[in-house]
């Protein structure tokens, strides 16, 4: 029997953004039961830190995993924050693409809008368990609880049950979830806190582990980072179909006020000229170009040479900052250098680059060094090898900078080397968020980084190989004075023990003095 194209019209209907998630989990990088206990900790940390930062408080965060059964986890985080309105609540943590981030130009955290309401439902998929929350602000006199399932085939919240509970003390939020998940210490929850507490040196984390264990990590700064500013659209980022939404949402009147109002680093003369560049009237209304004149557009955009985009809508870690950060979590190893990039522009949008370095001390001497890497202060834990920070590592010749190395490969050595790129929008290679893109100027930027730090590098172990060879001068020296003395006593007449004073003298003033120097200047 033939099926005709009315009984296949039939089976056709839309899904939701919650239904298509269901289904495909793996694509928020929830893909195996390892990665996504870390996952949910992630996304919950990453909202406390939001949270606290742009209410200008000090984040002091909970973070508590405990075993129920085999392979699930009980996950509760709890932060100081400002906490959220009641009416806001289901929206939060029970629809996906709901948030303030994915349509603002300014760095943030999470960009996709997806990020804690997806942790809610991997928990609801997984174990069938409601999230728990906690929320009170300042207003509110009791806490706010409530269980919330995401209804998937609407992409919206059910919310099960909403009481007062008194829970929060001041003001913040707490959020439980039980979920299908696999505990490792290593690539897991316990690294991400640890290279969390790296990145954001403002924040403090306590952590209780499955075993009972709990590990607190310290403040190694006690003020915010200044706020980031939000930018409008750069011109030589843009694309067709992003322009064509703007002009038709435009409240300019005209094309030269609408290129001049609606983007950064256009003003009055440089938007006549991209009008010139495009053969287009000036005058005319945004939203009467057709598709043809749209296109002259976008070219004439890309070919005008305009100012690059600002830069206050970045937030670095900051260079003496990064390093206090290096200092408080790796406390025995002996050298700390940081270097922070200026501002560079891909596509149009503003990025940045920093690199720090612990090298020595107790770290291990005889494997490949520790590579941490951030995008705007969140860990990338996975992925090590798929990026812009492995090719811009193993691009680098580490024997210049007496690092030890074969080949194109990871150097060897006693070394921790963290990369963070900060930015707009950073380009990942997937919906996971694991690793950025190789983009050759992003590559380039974090080669020079890391070459500014290694240079530094250089001179402490060249510095230190100096003095060791010194203080092996001085045995030597040391070794073979009293045999001297005696030699030169017996040819010279003069006391042994006024010679081996001279030579004593010698050593001091010549030898010792040099390894003091070199110290003082390592």
């Amino acid at each position: 029997m033939m099926v005709t194209a009315e009984d296949m019209a039939k089976l056709q209907r839309e899904i939701s953004v919650s239904e298509f998630f269901e289904k495909n989990k793996h694509l928020l990088g929830f893909d195996n039961k390892t990665k996504a206990l870390l996952m949910v900790v992630k996304e919950a940390v990453d909202n406390s830190l939001d949270a606290c930062e742009e209410s200008g408080i000090l984040p002091d965060i909970k973070v508590s995993l405990s075993q129920i059964k085999e392979n699930v986890y009980k996950v509760v985080v709890e932060d100081n924050g400002p906490g959220i309105p009641e009416s806001h609540v289901g929206k939060v943590f029970g629809k996906l693409l709901y948030g303030s981030k994915f349509h603002r130009l300014k760095q943030s955290r999470g960009q996709q809008g997806i990020g804690i309401s997806a942790a809610v439902l991997y928990a609801q998929l997984t174990t069938g368990e409601p999230a728990i929350v906690y929320t009170k602000t300042e207003k509110q006199k009791l806490t706010k609880k409530f269980k919330i399932y995401i209804d998937t085939t609407k992409n919206e919240p059910e919310i099960l049950e909403v009481k007062d509970v008194e829970k929060i003390k001041e003001h913040g939020t707490r959020i439980e979830l039980i979920v299908l998940g696999r505990y490792k210490k290593v690539k897991g929850v316990d690294d991400y806190l640890k290279q969390t507490s790296i990145a954001n040196p403002y924040a403090k984390i306590h952590y209780k582990a499955p075993d009972g264990t709990t590990i607190t990590f310290p403040r190694s700064i006690d003020y915010l980072p200044k706020p980031t500013k939000e930018m409008k659209p750069h011109p030589y980022g843009i694309e067709f179909g992003i322009l064509l939404r703007m002009l038709k949402a435009t409240k300019a009147r005209t094309l030269q006020s609408f290129l001049s109002s609606d983007f950064s680093s256009v003003g009055q003369t440089s938007a006549k000229e991209i009008c010139k560049v495009a053969k287009l009237d000036p005058s005319k209304k945004p939203s009467e170009l057709d598709r043809r004149e749209v296109e002259k557009l976008i070219n004439a955009m890309q070919t005008v040479k305009l100012q690059r985009p600002p830069t206050d809508c970045l937030s670095p870690i900051g260079e003496k900052e990064l390093e206090k950060s290096l200092k408080k979590e790796f406390p025995n190893a002996e050298f700390f250098v940081s270097v922070t990039r200026p501002p560079t522009v891909y596509r149009g949008n503003p990025f940045q680059i920093e690199v720090g370095i612990a090298y020595g001390g107790d770290l291990p001497k005889d494997k490949p060094i520790e590579i941490m890497r951030f995008a705007n202060r969140v860990p990338l834990i996975y992925q090590q090898s798929a990026g812009a920070a492995f090719e811009a590592i193993t691009k680098t010749s580490w024997k210049r900078y007496n690092v030890q190395q074969s080949g194109s490969s990871i150097p060897v050595g006693p070394m921790v080397l963290t990369i963070h790129m900060c930015s707009v929008w950073v380009p990942f290679i997937s919906e996971g968020k694991e690793a950025i893109a190789p983009y050759p100027d992003i590559v380039k930027e974090m080669k020079l980084a890391i070459q500014d730090a290694a240079r530094k590098l250089s001179r402490y172990i060249a510095g230190k190989r100096k003095i060791g060879e010194m203080k092996r001068k001085i045995q030597i020296f040391e070794k073979y004075a009293v045999a001297s003395s005696e030699a030169l006593s017996a040819l010279t007449g003069i006391k042994e023990s006024e010679i081996e004073k001279m030579f004593s003298n010698l050593i001091n003033k010549k030898v010792k003095k040099g390894v003091d120097d070199e110290q003082k200047n390592n």
